[in-house]
């Protein structure tokens, strides 16, 4: 059985605290290597040395392998799997680095992909080139409400899929999960056009990226299916988290004071078991920072590169939802339909902001 040794990069502050500037995702990550027999946590990198000492505490691991600098923690501890759990911004540059070293078999990466349309295409560029694994941390694609769902779909259950609608959370942080979970919906097609527009009047920054305070897109994949997503005012009228609507029924999942997943045929609706999961998943006994789904998620990682076949995670894909989430934006900035592929490199709200085509009030 192979062994595989793990690094972090960018452990985070308090895992207990966790906020829109630092979330800690790095001991959710490694909460999950731990508890894999074929993984061993070896080295971790942060910027702030406290944060990384705190990190080596809680896993064990000797003084000499907390790194400031995560170039020499690679080049000292050659990992075959690095977890990269920094903000958006920088997840780039990171990920090229461990692309480009000797020893980094698999890169699994925090979500949103990048920060920009062109770092996206970019990392996954630099991992085809180097034949580096790179998968990115989609982990409500295990949880129950999304795997029963999706096995309910593709056993006919609701007939052929028209749309999927989504009205939970904002476009592009929570996003990042729920057009994943569209795409998984749909068989992670690629998209055909996107068209969108969105309000911002009240600055709201998660993990360094600029969010809308509501929005409408739609979009429509190679296979016919259209997606819809709805924030903030307004996004209550899809009356759940997520609405698959089929030929010859619907599906509700994390209904409005409702179950967590629903089954509409013919008029009759039926609550289906998900084994007392919710969409955010459900604590496993001992777990103290993450739940199942980052457990599955890793399971995930080391079965791909195990047996050296693509992920459901890998770059690939992750390039569908990324493209409609830039795609989005622009769409905003160009006032009409935009048709794929997305020609631009920047990230289309950011630079609207930067303009003043945008003008946030600034938070308190």
């Amino acid at each position: 059985m192979n062994q595989y040794t793990v690094a972090i990069i960018g452990t985070g502050p308090d895992p207990t605290n966790p906020t829109v500037e630092g979330f800690a995702m790095g001991y959710r990550h490694a909460e999950a290597y731990r508890d894999h027999d074929q993984c061993r946590i070896l080295a971790c990198a942060d910027i702030v040395r406290e944060h990384g000492e705190a990190f080596a505490q809680e896993f064990d691991l000797d003084s000499e392998r907390v790194y400031e600098d995560y170039q020499t923690m690679l080049s000292e501890v050659e990992p075959d799997i690095v977890s990269v759990t920094v903000p958006p911004a920088v997840h780039e540059e990171i990920v090229v680095d461990c692309a480009r070293s000797d020893a980094v078999a698999a890169v699994h990466c925090e979500k949103p992909m990048a920060h920009t349309w062109s770092s996206a295409q970019r990392m996954v560029q630099a991992c085809w080139r180097a034949d580096t694994q790179l998968t990115f941390n989609r982990q409500r694609r295990f949880g129950r409400p999304f795997t029963e769902a999706d096995r309910l779909l593709k056993n006919g259950e609701i007939g052929a899929l028209q749309r999927v609608e989504i009205g939970w959370g904002d476009f592009f942080d929570t996003g990042a999960h729920t057009v994943d979970l569209a795409g998984m919906f749909v068989g992670d097609r690629s998209p055909e056009w996107v068209i969108a527009q969105l309000d911002y009047r009240e600055e709201d920054i998660r993990f360094g990226a600029h969010q809308e305070n509501q929005m409408w897109a739609q979009w429509q994949y190679t296979n016919g299916v259209y997606g819809t997503l709805s924030t903030g005012e307004g996004s209550s009228l899809v009356g759940a988290a997520f609405l698959l609507r089929g030929t010859d029924g619907t599906m509700r999942i994390d209904v409005d004071n409702g179950p967590m997943l629903e089954l509409e045929q013919d008029g009759s609706r039926t609550t289906v078991d998900v084994g007392g999961e919710t969409i955010h998943g459900t604590p496993v006994d001992g777990d103290r920072f993450g739940s199942r789904l980052h457990t599955r998620t890793i399971e995930a990682v080391v079965d791909a590169l195990r047996n050296d076949e693509e992920s459901q995670l890998c770059g690939r894909v992750g390039l569908n939802t990324a493209e409609i989430l830039f795609a989005g934006y622009e769409s905003v900035r160009r006032r009409k339909r935009v048709d794929l592929p997305l020609e631009i490199d920047d990230n289309p709200i950011e630079q609207m902001v930067e303009s003043g085509a945008l003008s946030p009030s600034p938070s308190e």
